[in-house]
């Protein structure tokens, strides 16, 4: 075998592998001798059939055994013998007419390229400077939570005779809906209860049955959104033809020791504090993802060193493909964005260069710290996910036993989640108190005096 390195980048070496066709020829005979013992063929007594007849009835076969083997040897032994530490799993290209080689007339040629992974120093984490939004819970915080559960949970009464419907009425409805008098695939439904104003249907629909009465029938015009998620039916103009059955109207929400018996508890300061616990979490949530944020933030200032392409290029790739499929779903192209595609492309492989380089970074930094996740973490992770499709747990856990890569696609953000909470226990953190409003606003939307604050 003749290893030959052709190209040497800052993270990128490529070579040239060789081997012999008499080196394959000799490895094809050590395997038919191997297999010789177990072979039976007609006309030969068990295992005494020449080695040369087997080469005549499985040589070309045992040939593309070979060779498979030979790249993979030949790939690995460049990566050894030049002691390289791959980002990527090696890209291997036949040089030459393979069916050649197979056919025993030409040497093995490939080769073999390896994106590097880039060799860095990670700051000193103990020293990045970031700012955590704070928000107190109120009692008027905790009033509109209990009021909401309140109204959730609350019944509903038939509306007296010839009561209009009003908004968060219930009004259980038969509908039938066409476009162009054509009626259309999961437009009918018969004793189907709408809450009005809830958003539930298409925007307009509920809009058109307030005021409406029992027994009475109307047509409700509406245009479907133009990215609606069915393509046959977006944009397009429909008519539903709409008999409302029955008006029920929502009782009063109290928030009392009911409401506590309701939810399983036993009077309503228990409840009030369960409801002051949960309103919390959520707002220590809120503030754990902007502290996440602007933790991602410092390290990807605090570093700049090249980037494997590679990974770079499969980044953005996967990302790009989300975009299309976007912008084709909503039918906007990036024109409608205000952007041209490369300047719009330019603005997403920023993002995967971003994405790459706080993977790279977290990944050492975990590394130096000893930082994992065990299995049982992972299976945790599964069953949760596997809860949010009630019947079809087995399913879900069969998919991720069976599949690797989506064991990985669940590790992968633990592991982050793990490494950002122990920069944070070590990093110079500071309170920022905000209002509720700007606490639970995405880090993208916030305004510029709290980004840079």
């Amino acid at each position: 075998m003749q290893i030959t390195q052709t190209v040497s980048e800052d993270l990128r070496r490529q070579f040239t592998v060789t081997i012999a066709a008499s080196e394959l020829d000799a490895k094809v005979t050590k395997r038919l001798e191997e297999m010789k013992p177990r072979v039976n063929l007609k006309g030969f007594r068990p295992g005494k059939a020449p080695v040369s007849f087997l080469k005549k009835q499985f040589g070309k076969s045992v040939m593309g055994e070979v060779v498979e083997q030979a790249v993979n040897e030949g790939s690995q032994k460049a990566i050894a013998d030049n002691q390289l530490k791959p980002a990527l799993q090696p890209r291997v290209e036949p040089v030459g007419d393979v069916q050649q080689v197979v056919d025993g007339k030409a040497d093995l040629q490939f080769t073999v390229t390896i994106d590097l992974m880039p060799d860095f120093e990670t700051t000193d984490v103990s020293k990045l400077a970031v700012e955590r939004l704070t928000s107190d819970v109120t009692d008027a915080d905790v009033d509109e939570a209990l009021d909401r559960l309140a109204k959730q949970t609350r019944g509903y009464v038939a509306k007296p005779e010839g009561e209009a419907a009003a908004k968060d009425d219930v009004a259980t409805i038969d509908f039938l809906g066409s476009v162009d008098g054509v009626p259309f695939d999961g437009g009918k439904g018969e004793n189907f209860n709408l809450t009005l104003g809830s958003g539930q249907f298409i925007p307009g629909f509920e809009d058109q049955l307030i005021g409406a009465k029992a027994g009475e029938s109307r047509d409700v015009k509406v245009t479907f959104p133009a990215e609606y998620h069915a393509p046959d039916l977006a944009g397009k103009d429909a008519v539903f033809a709409v008999t409302v059955k029955e008006i029920k109207t929502p009782e009063e929400a109290k928030i009392d020791d009911e409401l506590a018996t309701k939810m399983g508890l036993e009077n309503l300061a228990t409840l009030k504090d369960r409801v002051r616990d949960q309103v919390k979490a959520d707002f220590t949530a809120a503030s754990r993802l902007h502290l996440k944020r602007r933790i991602l933030d410092a390290l990807d200032s605090a570093h700049d060193f090249p980037l494997p392409p590679a990974m770079v290029e499969a980044e953005f790739e996967s990302i790009w493909a989300q975009v299309e499929a976007e912008l084709k779903r909503e039918g906007k192209t990036a024109a409608d964005e205000g952007k041209t595609e490369d300047e719009l492309k330019a603005e997403y492989r920023a993002i995967a260069e971003r994405r790459v380089r706080l993977g790279l970074v977290l990944g050492k930094l975990g590394e130096q710290n000893g930082i994992t996740i065990t299995g049982e973490e992972v299976n945790r992770a599964i069953m949760a996910r596997a809860r949010q499709f009630p019947g079809q747990e087995q399913q879900v856990f069969q998919y991720y036993a069976n599949n690797q890569q989506a064991q990985a696609e669940i590790r992968a953000p633990l592991f982050e989640d793990k490494v950002v909470d122990f920069i944070a226990e070590l990093a110079q953190i500071t309170d920022k108190p905000v209002d509720r409003e700007t606490l639970f606003k995405d880090p993208d939307d916030l305004p510029e005096t709290v980004k840079k604050a």
